[in-house]
C-alpha cells in the first residue's frame, strides 16, 4: 500500500489516467466474460468446456458492451502515441523505441509459454496422452490470438503514426473501407479476401487512440485530433448504435460481437464492419464518461487501485484460463466438479462459488508470475507515457549502418513472435503435442524474443 500511496502522488498531472482505467476495466471484463459463459461438461469422461452464448441469444445484445477488444487497441494506440512521441522528444529513435517497447509485452508471455511447455513435458512423461496434453495448452493460451494483432500493430505504429500525423482521422476511415471490402469477400467471393480485416480492423482503431492523445496537442489541425467533448460522443454512439441495428437486424451481420457455433458470419474473426461499428459506439460511451470518471480517478483510493492492476495487467490476462483449466483440474480429481445445464437454476447459482474459486486461483498466479511484468514498468515521464532507455543509433558513418541492421532484426525479432504465436493458434486443438505447443511455434517466439533481448542489450547498435 505504501508504495501504491508513492506512485499515485509521483503521478504526472498531466497523465490521461482514465486510460489507464479503460486498460483495467477492459481486462477485468474480458477475464470475467470468459469465466461467467463457460459451460463445463465430460467428454468420454474428460472434462471439457465450451461457450454458453449459443444458448443465451437474449444475451448476445450484450456483446456490444461486454466485446471489449476494440477498447485494448484504442487505449494501446494512445500509450503508443505517447511513449513514442517522449522518446523522439528526448532524442531517441524509433527503433529504440521499438525495441524497448517489446520488453512488457515478451517478458510475461515467454513465462507463460516456457511455464505451460515444461508443465506439459511432465504430464507427457508421466503417461498422459499427447492429444490430450495439446487440448489442455491450446485451452490455456487462447488469449495469445489477441498478443499476435497486437504485436503487429505495435511493430507499425511508427509508420502508421507517421500518416496520422499527415492525414489524421482518413486513415482510420480508409481502413474501415478495406474492413468493408473484406467483408464483401465474406459475403459473395472470395472468402479470403477477409483476412485483410484482422490487421486492418484494429490498426483502424489503434489510430484513434493517435487522434486521442494529439488532441492534447490544439495546435494541430482538427483532422489530426479526436474530439473529446460530450457532444462528440453523444454523436458517436447514436451513429454507432444506429450503425449496429441496421448491420444485426436488416443487414447480414450477426447480433453477437464474440464468437457463437453455427452463425453464417463471426464478427470478431475476422473483424467486420459490424464490430466496427460497436467500436464507435464504445468509444462514444467512453467520450461520454471522460470527464466525471476523470475527476473520480483524482481521488487516491480509486487511482492506487488502478496502478495497482496495471502493474499486472497483462499478467492477469494471460494467466486467467490456465486458472480455470486448474480449478476444473483440480475439482475433477475431486470428483467435485458440477456440469449443470446451461441456463439451469443451479448453473446460474454456480456461477458466483465458479468466479470466487478462479478470483483465487488467479491470483495465486499473479502473486508467483506478477512480479516479473511489474519489475519491466518505469515510473511515467510528465507526459504520461513510460520512458524507455536503451542505445540509440547516432546520424552517419558506421552507426547508420548499424541503426539500418538495428531496423530489420528488430522486424525480423517482432515477425518471429507473431509467427511463433500464429503456429500454436492455428495448430489443430487435438494434434499431439508432447509440449502441449507446436516445437517449431515455440522455437521461432523464443527466437524473435532472445534476438530483441539482445538488441535491448545494445547488441545490434555496436560497431
Amino acid at each position: 500500500m505504501r508504495r501504491l500511496r508513492q506512485l499515485a502522488e509521483r503521478t504526472p498531472p498531466g497523465r490521461e489516467r482514465y486510460v489507464d482505467l479503460l486498460r483495467a476495466l477492459a481486462v477485468t471484463m474480458v477475464v470475467l466474460g470468459h469465466w461467467g459463459i463457460t459451460v463445463i461438461g465430460y467428454d468420454d469422461g474428460r472434462p471439457t468446456g465450451r461457450s454458453a452464448l449459443a444458448d443465451l441469444p437474449w444475451a448476445w445484445p450484450l456483446t456490444w458492451v461486454a466485446q471489449v477488444m476494440p477498447v485494448f487497441f484504442l487505449v494501446g494506440g494512445y500509450a503508443n502515441a505517447a511513449s513514442l512521441a517522449a522518446r523522439r522528444g528526448r532524442g531517441g529513435s524509433a527503433t529504440g523505441w521499438l525495441v524497448d517497447r517489446s520488453a512488457r509485452l515478451v517478458r510475461p508471455t515467454t513465462t507463460l509459454l516456457l511455464v505451460l511447455a515444461a508443465g506439459a513435458a511432465v504430464a507427457t512423461l508421466r503417461g498422459a496422452e499427447t492429444t490430450q496434453v495439446r487440448t489442455v495448452v491450446w485451452f490455456a493460451t487462447i488469449p495469445l490470438w489477441f498478443l499476435a494483432a497486437y504485436f503487429v500493430v505495435v511493430a507499425l505504429t511508427p509508420p502508421m503514426y507517421a500518416l496520422h500525423r499527415r492525414f489524421g482521422l482518413a486513415v482510420p476511415v480508409a481502413l474501415a473501407c478495406l474492413v468493408a471490402l473484406g467483408d464483401l469477400g465474406r459475403l459473395l467471393g472470395p472468402a479470403g479476401l477477409a483476412d485483410g480485416n484482422y490487421l486492418f480492423a484494429w490498426l483502424a482503431v489503434h489510430q484513434l487512440g493517435f487522434a486521442w492523445y494529439d488532441a492534447r496537442s490544439p495546435e494541430l489541425p482538427r483532422r489530426r485530433r479526436l474530439p473529446l467533448d460530450r457532444r462528440a460522443g453523444a454523436t458517436l454512439l447514436v451513429v454507432g448504435l444506429a450503425a449496429l441495428v441496421l448491420l444485426t437486424a436488416v443487414g447480414p451481420y450477426p447480433v453477437a460481437m464474440l464468437h457463437v457455433p453455427d452463425e453464417r458470419l463471426d464478427n470478431a474473426a475476422p473483424p467486420s464492419v459490424a464490430l466496427l461499428a460497436a467500436a464507435t459506439t464504445q468509444l462514444g460511451l467512453i467520450l461520454l464518461l471522460r470527464r466525471p470518471a476523470g475527476r473520480w480517478l483524482r481521488r487516491s483510493g480509486p487511482w492506487q487501485a488502478v496502478i495497482a492492476v496495471n502493474a499486472v495487467v497483462l499478467t492477469v490476462f494471460l494467466w486467467h484460463l490456465t486458472a480455470a483449466v486448474l480449478l476444473v483440474g483440480l475439482l475433477d480429481a475431486l470428483g467435485a466438479l458440477p456440469t449443470p445445464p446451461v441456463g439451469s437454476a443451479t448453473w446460474w447459482a454456480w456461477r458466483i462459488p465458479w468466479l470466487l474459486a478462479l478470483a483465487v486461483m488467479l491470483a495465486a498466479l499473479v502473486a508467483v508470475f506478477g512480479p516479473i511484468e511489474a519489475r519491466t514498468r518505469r515510473p511515467p515521464s510528465p507526459d504520461g507515457s513510460a520512458p524507455a532507455a536503451g542505445p540509440t543509433a547516432v546520424p552517419g558513418g558506421r552507426a547508420a549502418t548499424n541503426g539500418r541492421m538495428a531496423i530489420a532484426l528488430a522486424v525480423t525479432g517482432y515477425a518471429a513472435l507473431v509467427a511463433g504465436l500464429l503456429l500454436n493458434s492455428l495448430a489443430p486443438k487435438e494434434a499431439a503435442e508432447p509440449l502441449g505447443l507446436p516445437a517449431p511455434a515455440l522455437v521461432v517466439y523464443l527466437a524473435g524474443a532472445g534476438l530483441l533481448r539482445l538488441l535491448r542489450s545494445g547488441w545490434g547498435s555496436r560497431g
